[in-house]
């Protein structure tokens, strides 16, 4: 190629638009080159096809028909990130409308291109600073575009296009919305870059404004009509050598970032209001579980307190449910049962309700029959006082153990039950003892609120007919409880000569608690990720209200180099960094949430995974949510979304 070889070479170039049935050809078989260092101006009414030629010219677009070479290269055989490749480092864009970014300052308008051709920070900077002071703006570098005049705005869309040392500069109407002295001075910017080799494509329906060019064509109707022709010889080197640094992928989330953080600032009621549902998504999560797995571990602790090694046998035929009312159990089946081999204790038990009376004060409580082994099986220590004992039992003894709950309503004053009468219905019963605390069991009851008389005692003057509701049965080996399961079970079929019993090992209980409270959890868990499902929707619906309103700001960035993976890594972090303000957010609020219940008296337990699970799926749910909207960003057409109000 020689040194006056055409930098743009335009060869029957036609672009055709489809509206129905019908064609619009805003370009007609045009044909134009241009030299480097040359300033043209296009020439013609609205309508006549300048913009969409200086489209064609900028990269924005491409001819339906013909052909169109930058530096002897055919920009119709380019992908879409070589195309975004020639804007960035070979054109710069002077619009009419200045297409600056509103949310951030002169400076960081003008670093645009920098960003995206891989310039340093500091370096970027520096030049962007630099170029403002060039052009007469070095005390407005932090001032944001409404902050400026529009000649000033102008300036900066100029310092914008110099910033990677474009080699074209292309300015579209760049005098149509300012006054005559700025429109001049604008002018008077571009001869002067012209005056240092740049070449300048000026596109205007202006006569005088046409007028500062070397070179002026007109074009009508698509077509070009005149050509004034280059008037001097221009000098200029080979094919510009780009100075543009291979990007870097953390300056490019960096700014994804800051850009996000910048959107949430400019619309604060709506940002708060798409935080407000992951947040509640979140916390939802985090609170659930750990009230799930509270609850399963307080069931699991005091099942465990029992011991693996216990048995406890019912009335009723398998498959039923266990009641106080069916009378298939009696006192000499305990009495068997606790003549076997690896039996350490057997407790039956009956239970009824009743009315305790402490002089004034009546105070209604469970009350149940045992024998002397129940504190061995339910491994329950004594606060004060004595348990049942045996001679009690044989000797139908009318005494009475309390638990905690029952003494602080019975003698509210503190004062030591042991010794004292109360009334049980109408019969006095000495109080040998109270219980310690026990607390509540898995279903929120006391386990305090509860009385022991001997079970004798119990048949003869409380429940009347002599059956049991169930018998405790403590085993010396938990290494033989289902050998010592079955043989229970062959006895009490040897006694009843039928099956009208269960028997249930607490290890199975474990097992079907453990169930019961994983799928509570799990439904817990469920119903929480709904709620951050929706908060994921209203991220994806105000990203996709974002990327609307924001269509002309993608626009710029696109012609300012941005490739198809800048715009997506931009949308696509907005959306993470919602979904993580949130989730952090979410997270603090989950726990308070549980600190608050646990201070009311519920189970709850913290452990870091559903922390970390419900942060992972908020981001999880950003990414996913904002794909959509991101890739819609990503894929516009630069010259739409350059057209979009």
């Amino acid at each position: 190629m020689t040194a006056t070889a055409p930098l743009i070479r335009v060869v029957d170039a036609s672009r055709v638009y489809v509206s129905g049935d019908s064609e619009i050809r805003a370009l007609d078989h045009a044909s134009l080159e241009i030299r480097r260092g040359e300033f043209v101006a296009i020439m013609g009414q609205s309508g006549s096809g300048k913009s969409t030629l200086m489209n064609i010219l900028g990269c924005l677009d491409r001819p339906t028909e013909g052909r169109y070479e930058v530096n002897g290269v055919d920009v119709g055989s380019l992908n879409p990130d070589e195309l975004a490749a020639l804007r960035r480092d070979t054109f710069g864009f002077v619009f009419q409308r200045y297409n600056l970014l509103a949310t951030v300052s002169a400076a960081e308008n003008v670093e645009l291109p920098a960003i995206y051709a891989g310039m340093a920070q500091d370096a970027r900077r520096q030049r962007a600073k630099s170029l403002l002071a060039k052009l007469g703006l070095g005390e407005r570098t932090d001032h944001r575009p409404n902050q400026l005049s529009g000649g000033q705005q102008q300036r900066v869309s100029i310092a914008r296009a110099l910033m990677n040392d474009a080699e074209v500069i292309l300015a579209d109407e760049p005098t149509g919305a300012l006054d005559s002295r700025s429109g001049a001075e604008v002018m008077a910017l571009l001869k002067q870059l012209h005056s240092e080799g740049r070449t300048i494509i000026l596109i205007t329906h202006d006569a005088s404004v046409a007028e500062h060019a070397e070179r002026i064509v007109h074009i009508k109707d698509g077509r070009i009509v005149d050509d004034s022709g280059v008037k001097r010889a221009v000098a200029g080197s080979n094919q510009r050598v780009s100075n543009a640094a291979q990007a870097n992928w953390l300056d490019d989330l960096e700014e994804a970032v800051k850009m996000a953080m910048r959107s949430l600032r400019a619309n604060k009621f709506r940002s708060a209001l798409t935080l407000l549902g992951v947040m509640i998504g979140v916390a939802a999560v985090v609170t659930m579980l750990a009230i799930g797995n509270g609850s399963k571990e307080a069931v699991m602790k005091q099942i465990s307190a029992m011991g693996s090694n216990l048995l406890l046998v019912f009335p009723g035929a398998p498959g039923s449910r266990p009641t106080g009312d069916i009378a298939t159990l009696v006192p000499a089946d305990a009495q068997a049962i606790s003549e076997m081999d690896n039996v350490v204790a057997v407790s039956p038990e009956r239970k009824t309700r009743a009315t305790l009376r402490m002089g004034s004060i009546d105070y209604q409580s469970n009350i149940t029959g045992v024998w002397p082994a129940y504190q061995v099986t339910q491994n329950w220590p004594m606060a004060s006082g004595t348990f049942v004992t045996e001679d009690d039992v044989r000797s139908y003894a009318t005494v009475i153990v309390i638990g905690k709950t029952v003494a602080k309503n019975l003698f509210p004053n503190d004062e030591d039950p042991v010794g004292q009468f109360i009334l049980v219905g109408n019969t006095p019963f000495e109080i040998i003892g109270v219980l310690s605390t026990k607390g509540a069991n898995s279903f929120g009851s006391d386990m305090d609120d509860a009385a022991f008389v001997p079970l004798s005692t119990g048949f003869n003057r409380l429940f009347g007919q002599q059956y049991l509701g169930s018998v405790n049965v403590k085993l010396a080996s938990d290494e033989k409880t289902a050998e010592t399961q079955e043989e229970i079970r062959q006895l009490l079929m040897s006694r009843h000569h039928l099956e009208d019993f269960q028997i249930r090992s607490t290890s199975s209980f474990m097992a079907a608690a453990a169930s019961t409270q994983n799928t509570l959890t799990l439904l817990l868990g469920c119903v929480a990720a709904i709620s951050l499902i929706v908060g994921g929707i209203g991220v994806m619906n105000i990203m996709l209200v974002s990327v609307t309103e924001r269509t002309r700001e993608i626009g710029v960035r696109m012609a300012t180099g941005a490739r198809a993976s800048n715009i997506l890594l931009q949308f696509n972090t907005e959306a993470l960094v919602v979904c993580g303000i949130g989730g952090l957010i979410g997270v603090a609020l989950g726990f308070t949430a549980g600190f608050i219940a646990k201070a009311l008296g519920t189970n709850v337990a913290f452990t870091p995974t559903p922390a970390l699970l419900a942060l992972g799926s908020a981001l999880l749910t950003g990414m996913l949510f904002g794909y959509l909207p991101a890739r819609k960003a990503a894929y516009m057409d630069p010259v739409v979304a350059l057209a979009s109000e």
